[in-house]
C-alpha cells in the first residue's frame, strides 16, 4: 500500500490543528506536547521545502520570460 504525498495545504492545516489543540488545553501533559512539538518541526520544514522549491520554479519562469 503506498502512502499518498502530502501537499502544502494539508500541512498547513495540520499544524494549525496542533496549535489550536495546544493552545485550548493547558492541561495536556509533557509528552503529547513533546510529541506535537516535533511533529509541528517536521511540517514546518516540510512547508518550508516547498515554498523553496517552488521559489526556484518561479524564478526558472520569469528568467524564461526575459
Amino acid at each position: 500500500m503506498t502512502k499518498q504525498k502530502q501537499t502544502y495545504t494539508e500541512a498547513v492545516a495540520e499544524l494549525e490543528q496542533i496549535l489550536a489543540e495546544l493552545e485550548k488545553n493547558s492541561d495536556v501533559n509533557m509528552d503529547v506536547i513533546s510529541e506535537k512539538v516535533k511533529r509541528a518541526a517536521v511540517l514546518m520544514e516540510f512547508c518550508k521545502k516547498q515554498l523553496h522549491e517552488l521559489d526556484e520554479e518561479l524564478e526558472k519562469m520569469m528568467d524564461q520570460l526575459v
